[in-house]
């Protein structure tokens, strides 16, 4: 097997630059597959076949050391059978060495009877009494016979007059307890090897058995294989790998990859940066990395549908998830926020364009009656009139400037005073109202209180003695923001949903969602530490109280060069 396995070999242009040219009809050199099925099916079968072989081998070699001890012991056992037999040792004592013996008789006798190769008796010299081969007895034995002699049981596999065999020796003894020569037994090799030999087609059967086995299992692993890997080479697969994980990184949407128990598997550049996560987030349980929220119920499936409203931080994001086989699911982000920033412009810019359209109606007809006063030379009462109108406006533009310090929280209200007046609700600021020109971030302070304004002239609009108060005050360094409304009021079991994302009473506007204004309310406040509260008011509606403790800067002594003016009602 190639060392590099699971590599795909080079291009061949690359192998063949070189390499000597070959015609078309030249030989196909066989090089490694490039399907995954081919190779993992190829080494699943070499595998296979050689832990066979290894294993068959194994189980040859002490079967044959088995065969080899078991003749052994046979011819041990057939020798000492014979040594006990008293008349072969007298016969030692008595006769001379015959064929025709009463040592041979009995020797023969033995060995046809027991299926030995021989059975040999011989004095304590090394001569022969008996031996298969009649011409032999008489001579001295071909093989050392010292250790029988000496008393000793001897088992061995050797060679002698007649060929390689599996002896047995051992002392014969006399009636005394003497030695008087000794008996040996052999079992000849031969027949040990076919044993062995016979026992070989049984177990290559068992092998061939366990191999095709094996190779059919290969074989179901190797196109499940192929299914789950749509028949691509490896080097395919490594390419996508590689693509996709450019394509994650590339896009700015961002993706955020979880599996079956809520963990996080995979998450781009793009879904860090959206999110505020970092790279170490991968791995770990969304809820541990986001925090309760409804971003985490969002991704994790517990509020479902499309394009899903959230807020992350200071973030207004689009969501939507698709859930995959495995239980996991993935979930693309789209960043809204300035999407949302331009949708609220525009609601704000045509709400001043109703305005300057409602004005220049209003304007139209006070000149109208500015000009019939005069056409009538009623001058006392013309003048009166205009007395009157810019009186009007100049106390409202001034009622905030003395209260509110900040330009751009004053002209704020000043604007929405105005939209007020159009749609019949009037806006009012409180007496406690008094808001120094120090404020820490103006703008986000602008963010909630005109959502907070947007979201009660919406309540109150089509009241009776429809109003809206609006009251700024400063304690210390904490800016307390309480805005009331005439309208129905939030009931007891809704105070807490009104800040969830995407819940909303009204319509769906021309350029997108709703239900964003109370949540960044809240999330602006929390961000500073502050709190977001809503309740009914005694005189009835709902009342929101806004808490942002650290809002504003702390007062320079008085004649320092970067002492801020003093707020006595007139602007900078």
């Amino acid at each position: 097997m190639p060392g590099d396995f699971g590599k795909e070999p080079a291009a061949p242009y690359l192998r063949t630059v070189n390499a000597p040219p070959t015609t078309a009809r030249g030989p196909r050199r066989l090089g490694w597959p490039k399907r995954v099925f081919s190779q993992v099916l190829l080494v699943q079968l070499t595998i296979i076949t050689g832990v066979t072989v290894l294993v068959t081998g194994l189980f040859l070699a002490p079967l044959s050391a088995q065969l080899d001890d078991q003749a052994m012991r046979r011819a041990l056992a057939i020798a000492q059978s014979t040594a006990a037999q008293p008349r072969i040792a007298a016969s030692l004592l008595t006769t001379e060495p015959t064929p025709f013996g009463p040592a041979q008789t009995a020797a023969e006798r033995i060995r046809k009877a027991t299926g030995a190769e021989y059975v040999v008796v011989l004095d304590r010299h090394g001569v022969r009494w008996s031996h298969p081969e009649p011409h032999q007895i008489g001579r001295v034995v071909s093989t050392d016979p010292r250790a029988a002699l000496a008393g000793r049981d001897v088992m061995e596999i050797d060679s002698g007059t007649l060929g390689r065999s599996a002896r047995g020796k051992v002392p014969l003894r006399d009636a005394s307890d003497r030695i008087v020569g000794a008996v040996s037994v052999g079992i000849a090799y031969d027949s040990v090897r076919a044993r062995l030999l016979a026992a070989i087609p049984g177990l290559l059967a068992y092998a061939g058995g366990a191999l095709a086995v094996g190779a059919l299992a290969a074989y179901l692993i190797s196109r499940r294989l192929q299914r789950q890997t749509h028949d691509l080479a490896f080097s395919d697969i490594s390419a996508l790998l590689t693509e996709r994980e450019a394509m994650l990184h590339s896009i700015r949407e961002g993706v955020v990859a979880l599996d079956g128990s809520g963990r996080i598997r995979l998450l781009n550049d793009e879904a860090q940066r959206l999110l505020g996560l970092g790279p170490d987030a991968a791995g770990r349980p969304l809820d541990e990395a986001l925090g309760e929220g409804r971003t985490a119920d969002v991704l994790a499936g517990r509020v479902v549908g499309d394009d899903l409203l959230t807020v992350c931080g200071n973030r207004v994001l689009l969501a939507n998830r698709m859930p995959t086989d495995d239980g996991g699911a993935v979930a693309t982000l789209r960043d809204r926020t300035e999407l949302e920033h331009l949708g609220r412009e525009l609601d704000s810019t045509r709400g001043l364009i109703d305005a300057l359209r409602a004005q220049d109606h209003e304007h139209a007809n006070r000149l109208h009656t500015l000009l019939g006063l005069l056409e009538l030379e009623m001058h006392d009462d013309a003048m009166e009139f205009v007395t009157e109108v810019v009186g009007v406006h100049r106390a409202t533009a001034e009622q905030v400037t003395e209260r509110v310090g900040d330009p751009l929280l004053a002209a704020l209200l000043v604007g929405k005073a105005t939209v007020s007046a159009e749609r019949g609700v009037a806006l009012r600021i409180a007496p406690d109202t008094l808001l120094p020109d120090r404020l820490v971030d103006p703008r986000g302070l602008v963010t909630v209180l005109g959502n907070l304004v947007d979201n009660a002239l919406d309540a109150a609009a089509g009241s009776a003695d429809a109003l809206i108060e609006v009251g700024l005050r400063a304690q210390e360094r904490t800016v307390v923001i309480r805005v009331r409304d005439s309208g129905s009021g939030v009931p007891s079991g809704r105070r807490e949903s009104i800040f969830t994302e995407g819940w909303s009473t009204k319509e769906l506007p021309a350029h997108g969602r709703r239900g964003l204004g109370l949540a960044l309310v809240r999330r602006l406040a929390e961000r500073q530490g502050g709190s977001v509260a809503v309740e009914t008011a005694a005189e009835g509606g709902a009342v929101f109280t806004v808490v942002l403790p650290e809002a504003l800067y702390q007062p320079a002594p008085p004649g320092t060069p970067d002492a801020p003016l003093a707020t006595t009602g007139e602007t900078p």
